[in-house]
């Protein structure tokens, strides 16, 4: 899997970029002066992913490293649909669809290119900031609170609060939840980006105590990207029950959090069930299936989804894959997952994979969504 991401962050990236200056190179209609002035700003615009990658932005004021991050990661899905445009007038070139003149020397081809890109950015931005409301209703046997027919809870995965994912985003993102008016609010993960530093700075615990109903999250690959022990100590501090390979019984609901894969030590499946049988969290009913309270499982990679449905998990919930973020990243992510987004039932098991509210890298949703999740249990 790491050699996967290896060719998809660098080998493709020097790719594209080396194809699009050579295609920039034959298309713009400026002097040879000029051209290497248009393909160097394309390079230093490059090396600002080798920056934002490095540790240098932990060096920088906040402002400043909130604009090379943005630029940034914002160049890896600009240069994606770059090298897509000019591959399709390349084979329509080659097919003799598209004119020869068209990509040598022509203004009117560059304007509209740009044209194109503009517009198809400037969607992606305005969809990112529009967060989707997802319903899910799941009806049981199991009562969760006896005083009530119906619990209803946030689901959210992958906010990525960091550089680019400040506290006034995520302020707004507050007062869309609280409007919700759950009981409850569980994070599958990814609450931080790849730094701990912009949230310490910006204060952002603060807004998590604005939250009116209580959180309880488990960790993602980014927690442990950005300083897992540091990770845990924001947790403390915004007020976030992490669940760490260990569960928290409310009711009869219990919400089962899984560590990160990330981290190879991590507890199996099997066992955060047997530690929690005997702590009496959990019922050992009908041939070892766990059926007396409704299981609500936090993983934050969709892998061995099999694994919830041995176990008797009534309900998984899981984020990571972004579902891409942008098409047609979406298609690679549909191969490399069982389930790379939306609801899946296996046996009496429920999963559902978000697409996350945040967004790693640049702000832009092509083909896929931001959202959050309103799931509403009730009792039969």
């Amino acid at each position: 899997m790491k050699y996967i991401w290896l060719i998809i962050f660098l080998i493709l990236p020097i790719v594209g970029v080396l194809y699009t200056a050579w295609r920039m190179w034959h298309l713009l209609p400026f002097s040879i002066a000029m051209k290497w002035v248009a393909v160097g700003v394309l390079f230093v615009w490059f090396s600002t992913i080798f920056i934002a990658f490095s540790g240098a932005l932990e060096k920088m004021p906040l402002f400043a490293a909130t604009a090379v991050y943005e630029v940034g990661f914002s160049f890896i899905f600009i240069l994606l649909y770059l090298v897509m445009l000019f591959l399709v007038l390349d084979i329509g070139r080659l097919v003799h669809i598209v004119p020869k003149a068209w990509l040598f020397d022509n203004g009117y081809t560059s304007i509209g290119i740009f044209a194109v890109m503009l517009l198809l950015f400037s969607y992606g931005n305005i969809h990112y900031n529009n967060k989707v409301r997802e319903q899910i209703d799941i009806k049981t046997d199991k009562a969760i609170c006896l005083d009530k027919k119906s619990t209803k809870i946030v689901l959210l995965s992958d906010l990525h609060l960091g550089y680019h994912n400040r506290r006034s985003d995520f302020k707004k993102w507050v007062d869309m939840i609280n409007a919700e008016q759950p009981e409850f609010i569980l994070i599958a993960g990814d609450i931080i980006d790849n730094s701990v530093r912009p949230l310490m700075e910006e204060n952002v615990a603060e807004e998590f105590h604005r939250l009116k109903a209580p959180v309880y999250a488990c960790l993602g690959n980014h927690e442990y990207y950005s300083n897992q022990p540091k990770a845990r100590r924001f947790y403390r501090e915004a007020g976030i029950t992490l669940l760490q390979d260990s569960v928290a019984k409310i009711g009869n609901l219990c919400i089962i959090g899984r560590d990160d894969r990330t981290n190879m030590q991590r507890k199996s499946l099997v066992m955060i069930m047997e530690e929690a049988r005997k702590k009496g969290f959990i019922s050992d009913l009908h041939h070892g299936k766990y059926s007396n309270e409704f299981l609500v499982l936090l993983d934050h990679q969709p892998y061995h989804l099999e694994e919830a449905e041995h176990d008797g998990i009534d309900f998984q919930f899981s984020g990571h894959t972004h579902h891409g973020q942008v098409w047609p990243v979406s298609w690679v992510t549909d191969a490399l997952y069982e389930k790379a987004y939306g609801s899946l039932q296996k046996g009496n098991t429920r999963y559902y994979i978000s697409s996350g509210m945040g967004i790693w890298g640049g702000k832009f949703r092509i083909g896929t969504q931001s959202e959050y999740v309103v799931l509403t249990i009730e009792h039969k």
